[in-house]
């Protein structure tokens, strides 16, 4: 089994670590100090009170591995279009797509069934680059729940969590995604195989549709988001917005809203991703986290006026920062600046 993890950054760090401790033959995609720092002294795992150390097959050209049987994604969701060329040397016949990204991936629409059969979604996948030339066949399903960060080139520190549940689109549970959930349970983690991954999709993303823009905008941590009264009513708005928004696609939410809310304040002092990109300076995942959801109101007619509120803030936000730069949420914070 060849595995290649493109985007070798925390997430994909943390994995390439632990399946080769499994055995696996893994590669790593990566690039600038990180990608130094990993072929001079190798990659270093910060799990708990231990340091676990690989020398893993690492490079910035993809074109040096060959085809692989998977190809794991671990980018941020709006940089995957632009590495679908560099991308294509890894993709034979029978090579499978896991898209380890936040928010709804380019495929969501492949094998759902009903009147949006097949759409792709402008928001996440402009021209529908990724639909056509990757491939929605190719796809596996994968809601990343850990947190890791990087703490210095070459270095992942594991925060918490070691759940990434898997899925096909079409629900069935192939030799496929099995393969692959056994190699994560083989590398010590947790990789259910669901017959309904867009739940999970929806639950992950139900919290960051409105933490992380709300995050980035006040800069409070989660514990604060959910216990002052009036970001926490703004949140539970937005999370109706998205619940109407999904229950009318098929997707069942196995929690309420308060009991998800309850569950992010009891996290703590959290900086969600998007505030600490904000921090840090690097680009921010508006689009596959915001805007998509958006887009998926038109899609349904539900309207979402606290949804739209949001995004048109957070992307004045971080267009003035020069952190920003989708369409849909840039004319939304367009639109904002000229009322």
């Amino acid at each position: 089994m060849r595995i290649c993890i493109y985007g070798a950054g925390a997430i994909g760090g943390y994995l390439g670590v632990e399946f080769m401790r499994a055995g696996a033959d893994v590669s790593l995609v990566a690039r600038g100090a990180h990608l130094a720092a990993m072929r001079q002294n190798g990659l270093k795992l910060l799990i708990g009170d231990e340091e676990r150390v690989v020398h893993p097959r690492c490079t910035d050209s993809p074109a040096e591995l060959g085809e692989q049987d998977y190809v794991i994604i671990c980018l941020k969701a709006h940089s995957i279009t632009g590495v679908i060329e560099p991308m294509r040397p890894l993709l034979g016949d029978r090579t499978r797509i896991v898209t380890a990204v936040n928010g709804i991936p380019y495929w969501y629409f492949h094998k759902h069934g009903g009147r949006h059969e097949g759409s792709t979604l402008e928001s996440i996948d402009p021209g529908g680059r990724q639909w056509n030339e990757l491939g929605p066949e190719r796809a596996i399903g994968c809601v990343v729940y850990p947190a890791t960060e990087i703490e210095a080139p070459g270095v992942i520190r594991h925060v918490y969590g070691n759940n990434f549940p898997l899925g096909e689109p079409s629900g069935e549970i192939t030799s496929d995604v099995q393969k692959l959930s056994e190699l994560f349970v083989a590398a010590g983690m947790k990789a259910s195989v669901l017959d309904r991954i867009r739940d999970e999709i929806w639950l992950k993303l139900w919290g960051n549709v409105c933490f992380n823009p709300i995050s980035a905008l006040t800069h409070a941590t989660l514990d604060v988001i959910c216990s002052n009264p009036g970001t926490r009513a703004l949140s539970r708005a937005i999370m109706l917005e998205a619940q109407a928004i999904a229950e009318s696609l098929g997707v069942k939410f196995r929690v309420d809203v308060e009991r998800r809310i309850e569950g992010a304040r009891k996290v703590g002092a959290h900086k969600t991703s998007m505030l600490q990109d904000l921090e840090r300076g690097r680009p921010v995942e508006i689009d596959p986290l915001i805007t998509v959801v958006q887009e998926m109101g038109r899609m349904t007619d539900i309207a979402t006026p606290a949804l739209d509120a949001v995004l048109a803030l957070v992307a004045q936000r971080t267009r003035l920062a020069g952190l920003y730069d989708g369409a849909a949420g840039a004319a939304a914070a367009e639109t904002l600046a000229v009322a």
